[in-house]
């Protein structure tokens, strides 16, 4: 059963650009190491609020892939330029 982490945190106007292209580099990154990441989506909210969404094959795969962040320098660069960060895990139970 597929599985999303649902990230939300602030970015300063001035560090989108910078944010966003580390941000790539961490998905990269990530998808090389732990290829059950299917898709990210990043989503503003206005006044430099953000959810970004993974989603991943299995909740396996997801725990995988965390438990090992602290070894994937892309994600302390990504993240270092972040504000207010929080997660929530959920299992994806119906589609349309």
């Amino acid at each position: 059963m597929a599985t999303i982490r649902i990230h939300r945190y602030s970015v300063k106007a001035d560090d989108l650009n910078e944010f966003t292209a580390r941000r790539g580099a961490l998905i990269a990154a990530m998808r090389t190491r732990h290829p059950g990441l299917v898709e990210t989506r990043l989503i503003e909210l206005g006044g430099g609020n953000y959810v970004d969404t993974w989603r991943w094959d299995s909740q396996e795969q997801m725990g995988a892939a965390f438990a090992d962040v602290a070894n994937i320098p892309e994600a302390r660069a990504a993240m270092s330029m972040t504000q207010n960060p929080s997660s929530d895990d959920g299992d994806i139970i119906d589609e349309q």
